[in-house]
Order: C-alpha cells, then sequence, then structure tokens
C-alpha cells in the first residue's frame, strides 16, 4: 500500500529585501509517495530551488507547513538529503572520506556506517578510485562520489537540484541511469529540479509543471509505466515519450511569452 512519504501544505514563500518583498512561491500543495520520483519543471524564478529549500529544511516558508512521515519540518533533518549541481568535494580528502564527510558531521561514523559507504562506492563504481583525490577523477566520477555522500547517511528523501546539468551528454546519461536505478533499488523518495524536460520525462514517475510570478502548480503530467518502468536512456525510445515532451514544452512556451 502506497503511504505518503512528503506533504506541502498550502506552502508561500516571500523573500523580502529593504525595499521590496517578492513572493517566490504562492499556495504550493503537493504529496509526494514513498518510493516516488517527482520532477519539478518550470522557468527560471518560478521557485523551483525554493521548494527543494524549504523541503530540506534550509528554509521557513512564510505561510504553511512541510511534513515528512507526519511530521512537521522546521530544520535541517537526517531524513533529507541534498545533492546539487556542484559536487562541493573536499579537495583535500580522498573519496572515501569524501563519502563519510556526512557521517562524520551527524556523529554516526561506525565502522558499519563506514563499511556502507564502501558498498555504495562499489555500486557506483568507485571503490578502485577510494583512495584517489576529487582532482583525479572526472566529473562525472565526482558525481557519483557526491550521491555516494548523500546516500551513506541512508536519508529516507532525496534532492536532486539540477545535479547533472554541468556534465556533457554522455556522463549525463549515463549518471541518469545510476542514480534512477541506485534510487529505486533502495527505495528512496525524490525530488528532482531540472530544466532538462527530457531528462524529468525519463526519470520520472509524475512532473510538476511550474507557472510564474508567483511561483504557482499550473499542471501535473502523470509518466506512463511503459516509460516508467524503462531505465532514462531507453526510455526516451519508448512511444509516446517525444508526445509527452511537446505537451510539456508546450505548456513552458506559453509561460516563457
Amino acid at each position: 500500500m502506497d503511504t505518503t512519504k512528503i506533504q506541502l501544505q498550502n506552502i508561500t514563500h516571500v523573500y523580502v529585501n529593504s525595499t521590496e518583498a517578492n513572493t517566490a512561491i504562492e499556495n504550493i500543495n503537493l504529496d509526494v509517495k514513498t518510493g516516488e520520483f517527482v520532477s519539478i519543471v518550470g522557468p527560471s524564478g518560478c521557485g523551483k530551488s525554493t521548494i527543494l529549500s524549504c523541503i530540506a529544511g534550509l528554509l521557513k516558508p512564510t505561510c504553511g507547513k512541510i511534513l515528512i512521515d507526519n511530521i512537521a519540518i522546521t530544520k535541517p533533518s537526517s531524513k533529507v538529503g541534498y545533492m546539487l549541481q556542484s559536487d562541493y568535494l573536499f579537495d583535500w580528502r580522498t573519496i572515501f572520506k569524501n563519502a563519510c564527510i556526512g557521517l562524520e558531521v551527524m556523529k554516526q561514523l561506525t565502522k558499519e556506517t563506514e563499511e556502507y559507504a564502501l558498498h555504495l562506492l562499489k555500486e557506483m563504481g568507485l571503490a578502485k578510485y577510494k583512495d584517489h583525490y576529487p582532482s583525479q577523477l572526472s566529473g562525472g566520477m565526482r558525481q557519483r562520489a557526491a550521491l555516494v555522500r548523500t546516500l551513506a547517511a541512508k536519508p529516507d528523501v532525496l534532492l536532486l537540484d539540477e545535479p547533472f546539468s554541468a556534465l556533457d551528454y554522455q556522463n549525463k546519461l549515463k549518471l541518469e541511469d545510476l542514480v534512477s536505478m541506485t534510487l529505486k533499488k533502495h527505495n528512496k523518495t525524490a525530488i528532482l529540479v531540472t530544466h532538462d524536460i527530457a531528462e524529468a520525462i525519463a526519470m520520472s514517475d509524475r512532473i510538476i509543471i511550474m507557472d510564474n510570478y508567483p511561483g504557482k502548480i499550473k499542471e501535473t503530467v502523470i509518466i506512463p509505466d511503459e516509460i516508467r518502468n524503462t531505465v532514462p536512456f531507453s526510455a526516451r525510445e519508448v512511444e509516446g515519450f517525444y508526445d509527452i515532451f511537446h505537451k510539456i514544452w508546450k505548456e513552458l512556451d506559453v509561460d516563457e511569452q
């Protein structure tokens, strides 16, 4: 039976400075089920990253509340992992030491958790590079290491803020497949923010299309099973994929006019 993992209830956030107040998002209501992969797409400035920051507990919304497992989020939580466009690996630490840094910060570094981090490095094809330093790895490998660092703390929820956008196209596609398969294997709940419509369709169970000024949910697109059950690289070849692409493109193109 599906259970609700994340609830956004009437979330509004206003950024205020000395001269003005700007409403970034308004009346956002969204439920995400356990193990579901949801993508958020929309025009620049529609509040996509603001939503992620609120779920992560990094930003307190002006109005509304966010629940994870029916518990209100008021500050950063170990239940939530956050992966960004930049890998933020520390150049002076080995890949293994980078993978364990979250565990150190949360005072959860034990022999057992170290073994789990090493297991994840093996899953990501990085075990033989565990004693290398970030400067010795490619961009795609660094992002894999960043994913290991995020997963090592065993978060229930993974927030992905354009984590593949800095990669070349080939590595981007490879990492999409790897992330998708890894999250399904570990039954993680994920929310991806992206400007790449094809990426959103290929990886998601559901896509939220945002409207702008202020950011609101405009439409929800359910991805058919035949696409959802195919790895992202191959999903692009499934019949109906580009019908969904053009539908979302049209919705976003209207927003940009």
